[in-house]
């Protein structure tokens, strides 16, 4: 049975210890040959820089190439069926990662593909950035049980939706501060001992890592001036991160706008570890291609 990563629910809390062990084995030793010749097929409907060069890299140090195909390369854009191009890539390919607006056409890929199916981000799931996070947050703080994550801004982006679930697995206390407008749904939050308020202080009180994400994400941009009215309170600045513990750690999956969810002051700061999460993208998702392609 082809098995496939479209959201954090489809790796079990082994599977993901695993794996975190296996990123850690790879980016000490980052060219090992694990997938010679196999074939990555990449589908681009948003752009991107960190999800675009950390699998495209991260297949050629396995040994294998990426094949990008953004929507101006590929039929879909002419009409063909997600069915239909499941079924064509599948005849030339060992994987497919696609990084597309609708969750359910993600699904759709992965029901009528025979290779692994790997979700680089939809509008509901970004499972890939938090496979690299908690991979982070570990190697910052030796570990992750107990731990509590406060996420500030909007509380149900695919982001925070990915650190909810699987932060569940990882007996990580996610918190979440954000306007009752932008609360994560009881789905995403069913099972997990989520905390969600109105109160980006109370949220951040007592954080390890204290987290945020843009206020207008792809798709999103109609929204933008009533967005960034409402979300104005829950920037993370200095005054923020000093509601958190002393030795907290500050994360923002990239790209940024600086003055908005979150100062310069913070980004820059000694507390700040985004780019460390952000290569941690490279050996996160080649641990996870070699589980799933191998």
């Amino acid at each position: 049975m082809v098995r496939h990563f479209l959201c954090d629910d489809d790796l079990e809390k082994e599977d993901v210890e695993r794996l975190l062990k296996l990123a850690g084995d790879l980016k000490a030793r980052p060219i090992q040959p694990l997938l010679p010749n196999k074939t990555l097929a990449m589908i681009f409907a948003k752009p991107s820089t960190r999800t675009r060069v950390s699998f495209e890299v991260g297949i050629s140090q396995l040994g294998g190439q990426g094949l990008y195909l953004g929507m101006n390369d590929i039929q879909l854009k002419r009409g063909e069926t997600i069915a239909d191009t499941a079924k064509t890539l599948s005849r030339y390919v060992d994987g497919i990662m696609a990084r597309l607006f609708a969750h359910s056409d993600i699904v759709e890929l992965a029901k009528y593909s025979s290779v692994p199916v790997i979700n680089g981000l939809t509008d509901t799931w970004h499972p890939c950035q938090a496979l690299a996070d908690y991979l982070t947050i570990k190697e910052k703080k030796g570990k992750l049980e107990g731990l509590k994550l406060a996420f500030v801004g909007d509380g149900k982006n695919n982001v925070a939706n990915s650190l909810i679930r699987l932060g569940a697995k990882l007996g990580v206390q996610v918190s979440i501060g954000a306007p009752k407008e932008y609360w994560p749904s009881k789905e995403i939050t069913k099972g997990t001992k989520t905390k969600v308020t109105a109160n980006p202080k109370e949220a951040v009180k007592g954080a390890d890592v204290v987290y945020t994400d843009v206020w207008v994400s792809m798709g999103d941009e109609a929204e933008m001036a009533k967005r960034k009215a409402i979300l104005k309170p829950f920037q993370v600045n200095g005054t923020l991160m000093r509601a958190a513990k002393k030795d907290a750690i500050f994360m923002h999956c990239l790209p940024a706008h600086r003055g908005e969810e979150v100062t310069s002051e913070v980004i820059d700061g000694k507390q700040s570890v985004v780019f460390d999460q952000a290569e941690n993208r490279l050996h996160a998702q080649k641990a996870l291609m070699v589980m799933l392609m191998r």
